[in-house]
């Protein structure tokens, strides 16, 4: 009796550690689900767009009072005269009278006139396109009868759009935002043209191919660098999940779609190692750079502390005061960018926080709270990537250019869910490294585009797309 009394107590105790183990395991399960289900864009790199319904509503900006529309001291945004070469006609109101005296007025200015007074208005021509028909006669010979047909060359008959239709296609579907289907609709009730789904992909391969060397010389320009943010984002290949990477510097801004996100991809983007300073976040591939020659973006860093801050847990003191500092440091950082404060003065003031912060952290890294342990144990890594915009020009303390350049990629994966081929992928990034970059440098891109599909018909070298 006292063995079997024995044995379901041992049964028993068996049991309740079996339950309590359970019980930490879905507590622990609870804990990462909840988490996630407060997820935003303002405390993780969730977009915008994917907010759940219940995220926090924006900070709604406070009313000054002022009434709506340009204020004292704005610049006047007046319309802009276009130039001579671009006036077709002209109409002359010329005054036949003196208003005053009514005396009669010469018909040609004098000295002394005043120059006219200008008004013009812009209209589109009924017919857009220019069609130049080739025709070949035949001619039937009055001795024999034998008929000779004048051939159109192959160079004429290679193409039935010239470079300037095939670059105002290309640019539609590849920087604004265009489908395919819209674009054929454009084309053919503005134009007048009918076009094919099909005539508009091959354009765009044909533009592809013309941009080849165009894309090669930004690559070789962002790995020559100085400085470049670096970031990356989904993309899709049908199915399959691939990645679009991005590098901006300066002179230009970079894009290369990759099957990869890792180091192999990093390696793509950059041929030999990058020997400029990095602007990133703390993906792990980007471990491979230098403390000293890389700035983790603080954008990334002040979600990471507002979502320490919004736990319920030990981290999030440790939020609050390092929302605090960065609140701090991003004003003083605005007086250096409008010129009111130096860098070396700037720098100064960090540095004297610099210490308080390491302390803040080293106190987050024995924090109870994995994520918080986890958060500062690896800012503590890479502490000196936190103030690398402080002591180099031209170091921007948060990575925007990089997330601003994919914005027009994403918007282009949402619009058609990426791309169904490799050829597909080559136009992508070799249009918008080239739209971004010529516009870096304020330079037409649709001229570039024409002279670019016209140098490569005709076998001849293409233009550079960086300035000389």
């Amino acid at each position: 009796m006292d063995a079997t009394v024995c044995e379901g107590c041992r049964e028993r105790d068996r049991r309740i550690d079996q339950l309590e183990t359970q019980v930490k395991a879905l507590v622990a399960q609870v804990k990462k689900l909840e988490a996630k289900l407060g997820r935003n864009s303002g405390n993780s790199s969730v977009p915008p767009s994917a907010n759940p319904l219940d995220a926090p509503k924006p900070p709604a900006k406070e009313r000054t009072g002022r009434k709506a529309g340009g204020q004292p001291g704005h610049s006047a945004q007046t319309r802009v005269r276009l130039a001579p070469e671009l006036v077709t006609r002209t109409k002359n109101f010329i005054p036949k009278n003196c208003e005053k005296c009514q005396h009669a007025l010469p018909t040609e200015p004098g000295p002394a006139d005043p120059e006219p007074v200008w008004h013009q208005v812009v209209e589109l021509p009924k017919v857009l396109v220019e069609v130049t028909e080739y025709r070949g006669h035949g001619r039937t010979c009055p001795d024999c009868g034998h008929v000779t047909q004048a051939a159109i060359s192959a160079d004429i008959r290679a193409h039935g759009y010239g470079p300037r239709f095939t670059a105002v296609v290309s640019a539609l579907s590849g920087t604004f935002h265009v489908s395919k289907r819209d674009t054929e609709a454009i084309v053919e009730t503005v134009f007048g043209v009918p076009i094919a789904v099909g005539t508009i992909s091959a354009a765009e391969q044909e533009t592809s191919a013309a941009l080849e060397n165009a894309h090669a010389e930004a690559a070789e320009a962002c790995q020559q660098a100085a400085v470049n943010n670096i970031d990356e984002t989904s993309w899709k290949l049908g199915k399959k999940l691939i990645w679009l990477w991005t590098a901006v510097s300066t002179v230009c801004t970079y894009y290369l779609i990759h099957s990869k996100r890792g180091a192999e991809a990093l390696n793509a983007v950059f041929k030999t190692a990058f020997k400029g300073i990095a602007i990133s976040d703390r993906w792990v591939v980007y471990n491979c750079y230098n403390v000293f020659r890389r700035q983790l973006c603080w954008a990334h860093l002040i979600r990471d502390f507002q979502r320490l801050y919004e736990s319920k847990g030990p981290g999030k003191q440790i939020g609050a005061a390092m929302l605090g500092f960065a609140e701090d440091m991003f004003i003083l950082w605005y007086c250096v960018r409008d010129g009111t404060l130096s860098r070396s003065a700037f720098r100064r003031k960090i540095d004297a926080q610099r210490p308080w912060v390491r302390e803040l952290l080293a106190k987050g890294a024995k924090c109870s709270c994995a994520r918080t342990a986890a958060l500062c144990k690896n800012l503590l890594k890479w502490e000196p990537a936190l103030w690398t915009f402080t002591r180099v020009e031209g170091v921007e303390p948060t990575n925007n250019a990089a997330e601003r350049a994919l914005r027009k990629a994403v918007i282009w994966r949402k619009r058609s869910f990426g791309c169904k081929s490799e050829a597909g992928c080559r136009f992508v990034e070799r249009i918008l490294t080239v739209a971004k970059t010529l516009a870096q440098h304020k330079r037409p891109l649709i001229e570039y585009l024409v002279e670019s599909i016209a140098a490569h018909r005709q076998g001849k070298p293409i233009p550079k797309l960086l300035p000389v």
